[in-house]
């Protein structure tokens, strides 16, 4: 059984999100049984089939601002819902499947702990939070050096939540174990073309993808239409301008 979780909180999110990426685990898993889990305060319209659960706790100030410390930090818990010693599969509401996911399901070795390499940095020090596993019972000094000290973590990573989970782990292990970059790309990085063609080229998406990561703005409804995000600022439009993407549009019917 494979256990594949995700996090809702708030309304940035909604339900059909879960049951979308829900249904897309389920269309491109062929090998193996899912289990799929998620994390929410508020379960209202999401599918049956989901695996519902709180929220983890996280033993803080609840003056301080965690951002999204709930994610990287919150699901770090060594007793996250009942999977202890079992690895967990983590994907963020606004990713694109697109081929088979068995092969990320067989490729991570022993306990260790795999995530996207971040193309927003230079180097091998900081994962992308987008899709990462772990073994449950692994990572809890994560979540607990984080609820010791959330204002020495907050006032050094700030919002970059992925930043602090990545240092964590590479205190604590050495270094970081990285998906193979051609299964997992960035919609903005690998599918755009450059900024001057982007009013004239659409988007591709690269060979050999599996999972299109849709981190920041355009999302994948935006991507489809051709439209960067509702709000643009004027003196930022000229390379934020996109063509349509309806290629999106036959993954998402699921």
């Amino acid at each position: 059984m494979i256990n594949v979780i995700c996090i809702k909180w708030g309304t940035k999110y909604s339900a059909r999100d879960v049951n979308l990426l829900y249904r897309m685990v389920l269309k491109n898993t062929h090998e193996h049984d899912i289990a799929f889990h998620c994390f929410t305060d508020d379960d209202s319209g999401i599918d049956s089939g989901v695996i519902i659960h709180p929220i983890p706790d996280m033993d803080i100030d609840q003056a301080d601002n965690i951002h999204n410390y709930r994610k990287e930090a919150g699901l770090c818990d060594d007793n996250l819902a009942r999977l202890n010693g079992q690895r967990v599969f983590f994907l963020d509401l606004d990713v694109v499947i697109t081929g088979a996911l068995d092969v990320f399901f067989t490729y991570p070795k022993g306990d260790k702990f795999y995530i996207i390499n971040d193309w927003n940095t230079n180097g091998d020090h900081v994962g992308q939070a987008s899709f990462y596993s772990w073994q449950v019972g692994t990572l809890g000094y994560v979540k607990s050096d984080f609820e010791a000290q959330p204002r020495k973590w907050i006032d050094e990573f700030g919002s970059a939540s992925q930043e602090y989970l990545s240092y964590k782990v590479i205190e604590k292990t050495g270094d970081l174990n990285f998906w193979p970059a051609e299964w997992v790309q960035s919609f903005k990085f690998n599918s755009l073309p450059p900024w001057y063609a982007r009013a004239f080229v659409m988007p591709r998406l690269p060979e050999g993808t599996r999972i299109l990561v849709f981190h920041g703005d355009p999302k994948p409804d935006d991507a489809i239409i051709g439209r960067w995000a509702d709000h643009v600022p004027f003196h930022k439009r000229i390379y934020k301008t996109i063509r349509s993407s309806p290629w999106i549009k036959p993954y998402l019917d699921v």
